[in-house]
């Protein structure tokens, strides 16, 4: 998935060029796979801070319903920001990944056999001595 989301971003950001009608066609595609990719991700680990801006990427690079902005000063500064927000998901996970080893490493203790974890006072005495 991490390939797949940096040649998104690599995407956005050779749309800042002037290049043929097709790439862009290309563009909005390859944009919507990742934005779908990326939200079903987040919704699916609850993090939702992430799920607007994708929401927004998928809409603006639909290619089933075009959102044309008609000039390419605007469409620049969008490139930039959705490729910057492709690269950000990928350092993320990356941090959150190694913060969950870090925390399930640290919880991996040896534990005691059943016998050995119990407690001494919560043994029953009896107050009587036997006679023998």
């Amino acid at each position: 998935m991490k390939p797949f989301l940096t040649f998104c971003a690599l995407c956005c950001f050779a749309g800042i060029f002037k290049l043929p009608i097709e790439y862009y066609t290309f563009l909005r595609i390859i944009i919507s796979i990742g934005a779908l990719l990326v939200l079903y991700i987040t919704l699916s680990s609850k993090q939702y801070y992430f799920s607007i801006p994708f929401l927004i990427i998928l809409i603006l690079f639909n290619p089933v319903f075009p959102f044309y902005l008609y000039q390419k000063s605007i469409w620049i500064p969008i490139d930039i920001i959705a490729g910057i927000l492709f690269l950000l998901i990928n350092f993320v996970k990356k941090t959150e990944q190694k913060k969950e080893e870090e925390i399930t490493e640290e919880t991996t203790e040896p534990s005691l056999p059943i016998h050995q974890r119990t407690v001494s006072r919560d043994r029953i005495i009896n107050p009587r001595k036997t006679k023998e």
